[in-house]
């Protein structure tokens, strides 16, 4: 019965969309965008930092310095998503752009494993904000990193399947990790990528925090792409990759409303684009 109902929804015509509807987000997009570029400091690194600035505390002793200038991201952040791009980026290499099925059981269980020691080692980090916190142990910026690395894998792997499954008709019914051996592989590629951030190279962590932000703003366009597409009911209508449009268009909308939203409240209480100022 079930595979009936879904042939028959196969087969049904995709509501597509108006074309005033599609110009009318693209001038949003377009308004939104040059808005927020304006009112954040300039530069690639500074809009690096205004993305960041959004989502993440950004205390310097949090935070991995490149020639003594924090990078855009405290370093459980940066991890987190480094590992979302890193997921992405062997997602495309391996042709699984259109997957729609989460992890199966055996891998979703490790990704929880991921997710979870991240929660652990943050609330251990929080506990020694305060003066009198002993936490666990002593919070070190290489396992905030490595935590976050490995969370963002997990997340990666959650958000893109459903993602996939509200934007296309007919979605690559397929994993995008099929069993532990490809998490492993995964994982690897990550360690080399931790290893690199590790090295403090100014370079790298230059370009590995211009590219953590952007997996800031890939992540918060999919949310935002899904939750516009299940307001409107437009769901499930893309058949090729300019289909996209309205959903990418809109999702990135969304998601500098967000990232303005927050600029502006937070830069208005601190009045500087830094990190917080705390120690710990």
């Amino acid at each position: 019965m079930n595979i009936v109902s879904d042939a028959n929804f196969d087969d049904e015509a995709p509501r597509r969309p108006p074309r005033w509807l599609l110009a009318l987000i693209g001038i949003a997009a377009v308004t939104v965008l040059s808005i927020w570029a304006i009112g954040t400091p300039p530069g690639i690194l500074g809009k690096a930092d205004a993305v960041a600035y959004a989502i993440c505390h950004r205390i310097e002793s949090h935070s991995f310095l490149m020639n003594g200038v924090a990078m855009p991201l405290c370093a459980r952040c940066t991890g987190i998503y480094l590992g979302v791009m890193t997921s992405f980026l062997i997602t495309v290499a391996a042709g699984r752009t259109r997957v729609s099925r989460l992890p199966p059981l055996r891998v979703g269980v490790f990704l929880g494993v991921f997710v979870a020691a991240m929660g652990i080692d943050g609330v251990n980090s929080y506990i020694h904000l305060f003066p009198a916190g002993t936490g666990l142990y002593e919070p070190q910026n290489w396992l905030r990193l490595v935590t976050g690395m490995y969370c963002g894998i997990a997340m990666f792997h959650i958000i893109f399947p459903i993602f996939n499954g509200a934007v296309w008709q007919n979605p690559d019914n397929a994993h995008g990790l099929n069993n532990l051996r490809e998490l492993l592989g995964v994982c690897a590629v990550a360690a080399c990528v931790i290893l690199l951030v590790l090295s403090e190279r100014p370079v790298f962590l230059w370009v590995f925090g211009v590219v953590s932000a952007f997996g800031v703003v890939m992540m918060l366009t999919m949310i935002g792409a899904v939750f516009f597409l299940s307001v409107t009911r437009y769901d499930r209508m893309a058949t090729r990759w300019r289909d996209l449009a309205l959903p990418l268009l809109a999702g990135i909308t969304i998601a500098f409303i967000l990232i303005g939203g927050v600029d502006i409240v937070r830069f208005a209480l601190t009045h500087t684009w830094d990190g917080f100022a705390l120690t710990g």
